[in-house]
């Protein structure tokens, strides 16, 4: 089973503060990589890096706002003069807001975009251009959504961002499979975190969310774990340019 560890390898995860971040994480720390681990708030990384270490593995925390080119610029810079080299990219950060579409200001398009879409690939283009330089392959593993596939209504910037990064992760693929960087996504179904939590509020939407999904349980986040490490490890290394959904067979549903 070898096939499966990431011993000797080093792994950046945005997002990774909470929720599907941080399982990611401690997931990937426990099949052997060492974790970069970053959001836009520090405090939240003290927890995560502690459970990477208590896992065998070295963690560093560093901030980085990802909707801002020049954070995720001064990030790897911080990244280089650690003499750190990652060679798997887990791009996770990701905000959502439910409204209206006809109340969406371009304030809030470019909230969630610029971080959802927009910050992805200037960091995956940071990552790339360091792998690329230096002649090595790695992994990237963009986490996109049931959206990137299907339309959800009042999440129109929301669900644009994550059909965006879905053609994203196919170009990125094509381009950068010569150079021995695959690019992959994992669509999660519904998962109760601290970013989907305003509708778990609500027991009849949960109700009838059940309903269509047919396993009848929402996602743990230790569903995603496995699906994440596979993805990032050997044992994948002919998979490139693919989003595979985790999601109690949601989309197998519809």
């Amino acid at each position: 089973m070898t096939l499966f560890r990431l011993d000797g390898q080093v792994a950046l995860v945005t997002g990774a503060g909470r929720g599907i971040g941080r399982a990611v994480a401690v997931g990937l720390a426990e099949a052997g990589a060492d974790v970069i681990v970053s959001a836009r708030m520090g405090k939240s990384l003290k927890a995560v890096a502690q459970d990477i270490v208590a896992a065998g593995a070295q963690a560093w925390p560093i901030t980085m706002d990802v909707s801002q080119v020049g954070d995720i610029e001064n990030a790897f810079a911080r990244i280089d003069q650690l003499s750190l080299q990652p060679t798997i990219l887990i791009n996770n950060a990701g905000v959502e807001q439910v409204r209206p579409s006809v109340q969406v200001d371009e304030p809030l398009w470019d909230k969630i975009v610029g971080t959802n879409l927009k910050g992805a690939f200037f960091v995956a283009r940071a990552f790339a251009a360091r792998l690329i330089d230096a002649g090595k392959g790695g992994a990237i593993l963009n986490t996109g959504s049931l959206t990137s596939a299907v339309g959800v209504p009042t999440a129109v910037p929301y669900t644009s961002s994550k059909s965006g990064l879905l053609g994203m992760t196919r170009a990125l693929a094509t381009e950068w499979a010569v150079d021995g960087i695959r690019v992959n996504a994992i669509g999660p179904g519904y998962f109760r975190t601290q970013l989907t939590e305003v509708f778990y509020q609500d027991e009849a939407w949960q109700q009838a969310m059940l309903k269509k999904i047919p396993m009848r349980r929402f996602g743990k986040l230790q569903d995603l774990v496995g699906t994440a490490v596979f993805l990032c490890s050997p044992a994948s290394d002919y998979i490139t340019g693919q989003m595979l959904y985790v999601d109690g067979g949601y989309m197998a549903g519809i």
